[in-house]
């Protein structure tokens, strides 16, 4: 786990280095740069398999330079297969390998996460692993080519700073900004499951990798959980490998429960980690982690956050983040990675993507029902009431959007609608603006003519909720500490058995995660599986009441001009009787981060 940062092309090398001292933190031990005419590759080394310095990078081999960030778990088995000798014990030697045997297509080969950079004679490969566990950015001209694992890295090399305004609307709508888009004009993200090629100053981007099967194989409840039980015992036990302590993060829901479970089964007791708040015992997870880990039998470190320390984090975090993430859960989870940083702990496992496979929210279930109205003979009526009575409660838009034949979800991440945001922004925002940055979703899960909209909600949130808003910030807080998060359920061949089983499978009891509290039962005890869904909630908006911090916005405001004043102030009034809060910590995140940037 590590950075990476490149240039092919024309570059200035006191600026380039300046870059990669910028991404110091993802790789605290070990430095090391190919600098020559029209190329400088560098990467910052963050040592977790093989620590010996002869498996630091760049690596090279028969003229092809590797900068590589991430993990291949099958690299031991990918070795047996290439059939040749290594100098190391990493997996790094074992992707230079493969690309020299398979060409571009050694990415089919490898199982794990990753940000490759692969510079050939003249050619610059970059791949994003299928499920967009970690991070890649570029920006590039016919002159030049800029790669690196934050946008930090790149920013020095802007001739001006410029908000993208696409950027801005995938943040209101989806909570981060949609591929290619981030908030900086000029500089884009890879898309998950793309790699791209930059050869003498042609750029060309391509998908290697998609989510969705081509067939439903698995259609009894008996042979889904079996499935699932022995690829998630498979994925974690594969998440387990490296050459320094693994720990856990542990919130006492059945998702992080079942990894520390399962892996305890397996010899290993995890070091766990759970956070609790000071005087807010409704946001405290601590007694439900305890609970659990004294069923499982580990360790568990619980860490007690305060208000005070809150804000004197907020500011680290908004620099570790780059652009704005709308998860008020991202302070929280730095200050404890930080936490676990003072371990001595390099590895924690997570639990993301149990949600979003297994059917884990609410709205889930509120969507399959209300997607019913659509079949309703007579709904002309309906459509001309919801046309002329508007509410700000995004269910209203929901239901005009059956009743209109649109496109009903558009991921869990959805905040902003289209209509709050016409209202909401000094600009004209048409009925389904938001649609055009999730439309090749659409058009690819339309073509391979799935039917079951259940199938949709999971694709749509792995593809932008998952990969470029939780596993954006799971990384960023993390890598801030020099820590690397690894998520077992997000392991290709697990989501690719999910997508295979009959999708009714996973709703058609009505209840949220049904099959993966099934696999649990033997595992965790009931009072665990069936207490009611957490999250990892914070008292965020309380705080931010009561240190008058929403102020930020209007004082923004008053010189950006984006928003209209009466609506935000219509906003932060209902924030103060507990009312759109996430709406509220979307639009504080962004002030604070645009005063930082620009103003």
């Amino acid at each position: 786990m590590c950075a990476i940062f490149g240039i092919v092309g024309e570059y200035d090398g006191a600026l380039a280095r300046r870059s990669v001292s910028l991404l110091s933190h993802r790789g605290p031990d070990y430095c090391g740069i190919v600098e020559k005419e029209g190329l400088f590759i560098a990467h910052n080394r963050l040592s977790i398999v093989d620590l010996s310095e002869s498996a630091s990078q760049p690596m090279s081999k028969e003229g092809v330079i590797l900068s590589f960030n991430g993990e291949i778990y099958n690299f031991q088995g990918l070795k047996k297969e290439l059939k040749i000798s290594f100098e190391t014990n990493s997996d790094t030697e074992v992707v230079l390998a493969a690309y020299l045997k398979w060409g571009v297509g050694f990415v089919d080969h490898l199982e794990g996460m990753f940000a490759i950079a692969l510079y050939d004679k003249g050619k610059l490969y970059l791949f994003r692993d299928r499920l967009g566990k970690k991070p890649l950015y570029y920006m590039y001209t016919q002159k030049q080519l800029v790669f690196a694992s934050e946008i930090k890295g790149i920013i020095p090399h802007l001739k001006h700073k410029e908000m993208n305004k696409d950027g801005l609307h995938g943040y209101l709508s989806f909570l981060a900004p949609t591929p290619p888009h981030t908030f900086y004009k000029g500089i884009e993200k890879l898309e998950s499951g793309h790699f791209a090629r930059y050869e003498k100053g042609r750029l060309e981007i391509k998908p290697y990798y998609d989510l969705l099967p081509s067939s439903i194989t698995i259609r009894s409840e008996e042979e889904a959980l079996s499935t699932i039980e022995s690829t998630l015992k498979e994925s974690i036990s594969k998440r387990l490998m490296g050459d320094v302590e693994v720990a856990s993060l542990l919130s006492g829901g059945v998702d992080s429960s079942l990894i520390a479970a399962m892996a305890a089964q397996m010899g290993t007791r995890l070091k766990t980690f759970s956070l609790g708040y000071e005087g807010y015992k409704q946001y405290d997870e601590r007694r439900y982690a305890k609970e659990a880990a004294a069923h499982i039998g580990v360790e568990n470190i619980d860490v007690q956050l305060s208000k005070k320390e809150f804000f004197e984090n907020l500011g680290a975090v908004i620099t570790a983040l780059d652009e704005p993430i709308n998860d008020p859960a991202a302070v929280p989870l730095y200050m404890l990675f930080k936490r676990i940083k003072e371990e001595g702990i390099k590895v924690v496992l997570s639990g993301e993507g149990a949600d979003e496979l297994f059917l884990g929210y609410r709205q889930y279930f509120e969507y399959l029902d209300i997607e019913k109205a659509g079949n309703l003979q007579h709904k002309n009526w309906l459509k001309k009431y919801f046309r002329s009575n508007f509410s700000m409660n995004r269910e209203w838009e929901w239901y005009k959007r059956i009743f209109n034949d649109e496109l009903l979800f558009r991921s869990s991440g959805e905040k902003f609608t289209d209509m709050q945001k016409n209202i909401l922004m000094r600009q004209n925002v048409k009925d389904g603006f938001s649609i055009q940055y999730l439309q090749k979703y659409r058009d690819r899960y339309e073509k391979l003519g799935n039917h079951d909209e259940s199938q949709w909600y999971t694709y749509v949130d792995l593809k932008q909720f998952q990969a470029e808003h939780f596993l954006a910030k799971l990384d960023r807080v993390s890598m801030a500490h020099g820590i690397e998060g690894r998520t077992p359920f997000l392991d290709h061949k697990l989501v690719e058995k999910v997508f295979s089983i009959e999708p009714s499978l996973r709703y058609s009891s009505g209840e949220s995660k049904a099959l993966l509290k099934k696999v649990a039962a033997p595992y965790l005890p009931q009072s665990l599986i069936n207490r009611k869904k957490k999250g990892f909630s914070s008292p965020y908006l309380e705080w931010l009441l009561e240190e008058g911090e929403l102020e930020c916005i209007t004082r923004v405001n008053e010189q950006t001009g984006l928003f209209y004043p009466e609506v935000l102030d219509d906003y932060i009034s209902r924030g103060k009787q507990g009312h759109y809060k996430q709406h509220l910590w979307g639009l504080y995140l962004f002030s604070r981060w645009y005063e930082k940037e620009f103003l």
